[in-house]
This record gives structure tokens, sequence and C-alpha cells, in this order.
């Protein structure tokens, strides 16, 4: 007897979001999961199918793509050469092809617009040049999800550094009181997907849904862990003078002087933040919570 499930092809089930996708969607009992690697055999029990597909090889998208209703499609810019345009049209174009119904693409804002072209922040405005060209693919559905500033960062690639005082903190190109960061837990993207496939008349007509857990001054960010027994400062830098410390570190700058003209989302965004949650059936966790159970300080620091 064949399987009566909607098949969900996951692009980059591996990683932070495609990963977190991939566990709500079968946690969910509602579809049927196929995870797209580069490399199935490394992840053989990762979901009800494991497929490869490979983003800088067209060609192995048909397959992939194969007998899909919905395809979940996030590029990663932090990979060297990676060309996220080409990958995506690769992707669009297949999907289409397959006769996808539902497509959701993981986008981020457009600097270039939001700062009438004063700002430069290519891994987000590269991305979001990309849904014009899925809102234009002809699909029955379409979605925009907004990955926020994870939580996850600071203990990551933006984890606490020791500082010239010897005391663990950050020394950063931002006014630490500006109320200007949207966070959340990255694990917790898949519940907005989830509830986009399953919910089109809600959300599958070009809706933007960020992921938002909190929306936090960093020094907000420092008092929530300072209150949970750390010891950590914050230090404004020039940007001039953090855009020399560490290969990709002008972007960053860019990035941060974005966030405090704009705030991360760049506009008012709570009414999307409120549907976004609605699609998913929760709230997301707060920073609060989620440092009293998560956080902890990298070695390395």
């Amino acid at each position: 007897m064949s399987d009566p499930k909607k098949l969900i092809a996951v692009v980059g089930a591996t990683g932070h979001q495609g990963g977190a996708v991939v566990r709500a969607l079968q946690a969910s009992g509602q579809f049927k999961v196929r995870a797209l690697t580069r490399d199935p055999a490394k992840h053989p029990q990762l979901a009800d199918e494991v497929v490869l597909a490979d983003l800088n090889r067209p060609e192995t998208l048909k397959a992939a793509f194969a007998g899909a209703y919905g395809v979940f499609l996030v590029t990663n810019f932090h990979e060297p050469g990676t060309d996220e345009r080409k990958q995506a049209l690769a992707a669009v174009h297949a999907a289409k092809d397959a006769g996808v119904q539902h497509f959701i693409w993981s986008t981020l804002p457009n600097v270039e617009t939001i700062s009438r072209g004063k700002l430069d922040v290519p891994h987000f405005t590269d991305k979001a040049k990309i849904d014009r060209i899925v809102s234009e693919a002809g699909f029955a559905h379409h979605t925009f999800v907004i990955a926020p500033f994870f939580y996850q960062n600071l203990v990551g690639v933006m984890a606490p550094q020791k500082q010239a005082d010897g005391a663990l903190g950050w020394a950063l190109p931002l006014d630490p009181e500006q109320r200007v960061i949207h966070m959340g837990d990255i694990t917790e993207l898949g519940p907005i997907v989830v509830g986009a496939f399953a919910h089109p008349e809600l959300a599958g007509h070009g809706e933007h849904l960020p992921l938002v857990g909190d929306f936090l001054s960093f020094n907000q960010i420092i008092a929530t862990l300072n209150r949970q027994g750390h010891k950590f400062s914050i230090k404004q830098v020039p940007k001039e003078l953090f855009a020399g410390w560490f290969p990709g570190a002008k972007e960053i700058a860019e990035m941060l002087a974005y966030f405090e003209a704009h705030t991360y989302l760049g506009a008012d965004s709570r009414d999307a933040i409120t549907l976004a949650n609605k699609v998913a059936g929760r709230q997301p966790t707060k920073f609060a919570a989620w440092a009293r159970a998560k956080f902890a300080i990298p070695a390395a620091a």
C-alpha cells in the first residue's frame, strides 16, 4: 500500500537549518521526509529517505525532487566558492520541472535596499535577491522563512573572548544599549516550516515568516548571562578598527552597523513574527531560558 503522506524534500539536511526542518517534519508525523545530502552513505538513518543532492551539480536535483510535494531550500554562503544565486536557480528550476507544489526558501533581509545602498552585507542581500526568483517561478505555493541571529552564535562564531583586561567578553562595533537584535534558537526553525507546509492557506502566498525568540540589546544579552552566574563585559570599538581584526570582520562590522541603523529584520516586523508563531503553533524559546539550558563557554575562550 502506498504512503498517502505528502513527501517533503529538504536541502541541507545535515546543517543547522535543514537538520531542524527534518527533525520537525519527522516529529509532526504529517509528512514523508526525504533528506538531501551530498553524502547519503554517511547519514543512512537521517529520514524516511536519504538521497544524493548537490546544488553545484544540478543534474543530481531531478531525482532528488522527483515526486516531492514540497521543497525546503537553504544555501550556505560560508562554503568557499558558493554562488547562492546559481545554486538557488538550479534548485528552483529543478523543483518546478519535478512538479513541486510548495517551495520554501530560507532568506534574509535586503540590506542594500533597506539601507539605500549605504551598507554592504552580501550574505544578507544575496539571499534576499533570490526571493524574486522564487516568487516568479509559478509554484502553487511559496513561502519565505527568515532565520534570526542564532543564540548558538554566542557559543560559536561570536563566543566571548579574553579581553585586554583579562576578563571574558566582547569588543564590537555596536552600541550595546540599542535594542536591535532579533534572536532565536535555530533548532526551532523547523516548526515554522512544518506549519507552512501544513497550512499553505495561511502562509503559502509569499509570506515572510521570521523565527524570533527574543529582541534584545547586547547589554540585555550580557545582563541575562551575568544573572546566570557569568561575568561578561562588552566594549564598543570603532567599526574601522574591528574591520581589520580577522578575515571577514569587515562584513560583520557592516552587519552590526545595519542592525544599529535598522534592526536585524530591517523594519516593523511584529505582524510577521505573530504570523510565524501562529503558523508554528508555538512561541519560540526566550533567550534566558535557552541560555540556562544550553549556554556554555567554549574551551577556546
